[in-house]
């Protein structure tokens, strides 16, 4: 497990002045990117099982699903899922946990780091059966299961975001961005998952402390960022991380896009500099 350090959340200390400001930087990625839909749905089981991005009602699903698309792409991610989903049936919890790790790891190959994964995996279903009774975390969604025992919350009781983050990230292989993309898109919370895509755009547009690594930058963004805009600026800067290729290292900077525009317009960004603040920020990601 890999909690928040207790100086991230004194965030105040680290603040970046004009943080809330630069989310208006959300209407410039909307404008780019109008196929986005940057208000939030709530999941249904309608929606494709093999995702991992953890919009799914089951949290237990949601958990497993963002694990997968930890280190790869999302249709290695969609693969590895549909994979398990295949092999071990679809929320299978229990057959999942009692397989031999060999046929899990075969199930998700396709996604990557299988063995580490499978092994995450088993220990957190092993773990959550251990602690409540049953494979279930419908409880951080105010849903009992009958079965359920220990600090599983009764019917309809209100799980709270810092109680849900603490008991997600107490499963060993869960980080904070892991449990905030199931708060997010899962339990429908305001919160703001940073990955590489999210650190990198907001390295460049200077929305996070110089020293900040990807954990203090989520608990610095998740309280600088209004909650109103919490899921559509996320999804809007997941969406041009991948596609937009004027603002990635690799291409040293070259190439139009609105937020090296946002950078000349309110920060005073001159062209010749743009290259060096998107090499920076690609290397601090």
């Amino acid at each position: 497990m890999r909690s928040v350090p207790r100086e991230s959340l004194s965030v105040s200390r680290l603040s970046a002045s004009d943080t809330r400001r630069g989310c208006s930087g959300a209407r410039l990625l909307s404008s780019a990117h109008p196929n986005i839909a940057p208000a939030r749905s709530a999941p249904t089981d309608a929606n494709d099982s093999a995702g991992t991005c953890g919009k799914v009602p089951n949290v237990l699903e949601s958990l497993i699903g963002t694990i997968l698309s930890q280190n790869t792409t999302s249709k290695n991610s969609t693969a590895a899922k549909r994979g398990l989903d295949q092999k071990l049936g679809r929320n299978n919890f229990a057959a999942i946990a009692q397989a031999p790790k060999a046929d899990v790891v075969d199930a998700i190959r396709t996604g990557g780091l299988a063995n580490k994964k499978a092994g995450v995996i088993q220990k957190i279903l092993q773990e959550v059966k251990k602690r409540h009774g049953v494979y279930s975390l419908q409880h951080l969604a105010g849903v009992l299961d009958p079965d359920a025992k220990g600090k599983a919350k009764a019917s309809g009781d209100v799980v709270s975001d810092e109680e849900a983050m603490k008991e997600l990230v107490s499963y060993d292989g869960v980080g904070p961005k892991t449990a905030s993309c199931v708060l997010l898109f899962c339990l429908g919370r305001a919160s703001f998952p940073v990955d590489t895509h999210v650190f990198r755009l907001s390295k460049l547009l200077g929305w996070v402390p110089t020293k900040a690594d990807r954990i203090t930058a989520q608990a610095h963004l998740d309280l600088k960022v209004p909650n109103e805009l919490k899921y559509g600026l996320h999804v809007l800067m997941v969406a041009h991380g991948r596609r937009c290729s004027g603002c990635k290292g690799g291409n040293r900077g070259k190439g139009d896009c609105v937020l090296k525009m946002w950078l000349k317009e309110h920060r005073g960004v001159k062209d010749e500099e743009l290259p060096e603040l998107v090499l920076k920020a690609e290397e601090a990601a």
